[in-house]
């Protein structure tokens, strides 16, 4: 058994460049910056930053286009490739890149609109729904277990008591 996955998480380098191929399929291409930090054996931070190419096709490729720009944090899920060519001085050339199959926005770029946090590539799909920020609570379900927690928090009393807790 194989497997090639890549999960990175990081912040666009450069704006998506859009080309389509002579077939008529779209392809975008841009890069992703990780940082690692760690304390050396002195007890210094260190910190290294780590830059992907990454390749997206099809839908995810214009989706990426639209809505990416440099410094934008990002979620990229794909797998690993490494192309070979020969360039135009005729040294051979080669270049490990993520192909993007699934990717998701981690920040909102702006206040109040809407846009798609998350895509898939081709074939599969596209939701295109906001990220609730970090902190905010999600709507309780109205069959919820405990029916005096779900009252609670819906008129906007934030005390969580023990009692309302269902485990």
């Amino acid at each position: 058994m194989d497997l090639n996955r890549a999960m990175i998480i990081g912040n666009v380098t450069r704006d998506p460049e859009l080309r389509t191929t002579s077939s008529g399929q779209t392809v975008a291409s841009f890069g992703v910056a990780t940082n690692h930090a760690w304390k050396d054996a002195s007890g210094n931070k260190q910190e290294k930053a780590e830059f992907h190419n990454i390749v997206a096709w099809g839908k995810l490729a214009e989706i990426c286009g639209q809505y990416l720009t440099k410094g934008r944090k990002i979620y990229i899920e794909g797998r690993i490739q490494t192309r070979e060519w020969e360039g135009q001085d005729g040294q051979r050339r080669q270049r490990t890149e993520i192909v993007a199959e699934n990717m998701i926005m981690l920040e909102r770029a702006g206040a109040g609109g809407t846009q798609p946090n998350h895509a898939r590539a081709e074939g599969q799909p596209v939701r295109a729904s906001e990220p609730q920020a970090v902190g905010q609570p999600t709507p309780p379900s109205p069959q919820g277990t405990g029916g005096q927690a779900v009252q609670q928090a819906q008129s906007g009393d934030d005390e969580i008591r023990i009692e309302d807790i269902p485990f």
